[in-house]
């Protein structure tokens, strides 16, 4: 058979089980507004998106490991004031992972610029950062309580086993 000049078929895109992986879910947790809780809280998702076996290569889970701790951080350094106690939210999809920090704080961070010369202020610049490069997504919003919830999506490495 001679192939020359034809053209290959287009490939078929994946069909998505009609069916729940067994990774997916939402998983929620609280924690005091303390120091202690940032490693508390990376090693508790740590721990869920390992006990799940959510197809996540190493990579991917340091960076989302890295933006629980920041995430973590910023609440426990600029809300606790306002909000003794915060919530870690873990959602994971078919092909994506959320992390998302509550706290009751109505102030809406912002990423600043700092100088070289400062020691933070760095927390929200990093986690746009880590999104970015995963190829995922971040945002603040707005809580029906008047706090807010920060979060970041990053996708999954594609090709995940059934």
């Amino acid at each position: 058979m001679d192939v020359r000049g034809s053209v290959p078929p287009e490939p078929v895109p994946p069909v998505a089980p009609d069916f729940p992986r067994p990774y997916e879910g939402v998983w929620r947790f609280t924690a005091s507004a303390l120091d202690s809780s940032v490693p508390q809280a990376r090693h508790a998702v740590r721990d869920l998106l390992v006990r799940q076996r959510v197809p996540i290569d190493d990579d991917l889970l340091q960076g989302l490991l890295l933006i629980v701790s920041e995430l973590v951080t910023n609440a426990v350094r600029h809300a606790a004031l306002l909000s003794p106690e915060i919530a870690v939210e873990v959602a994971v999809g078919l092909d994506w992972v959320r992390v998302a920090v509550e706290d009751n704080h109505p102030y809406r961070p912002k990423a600043l610029q700092v100088d070289d010369a400062d020691t933070g202020g760095r927390g929200l610049l990093l986690v746009k950062s880590v999104t970015a490069e995963a190829g995922g997504m971040c945002d603040v919003q707005q809580t029906a309580s008047g706090g807010k919830v920060i979060w970041a999506a990053l996708p999954l490495p594609p090709g995940a086993p059934l």
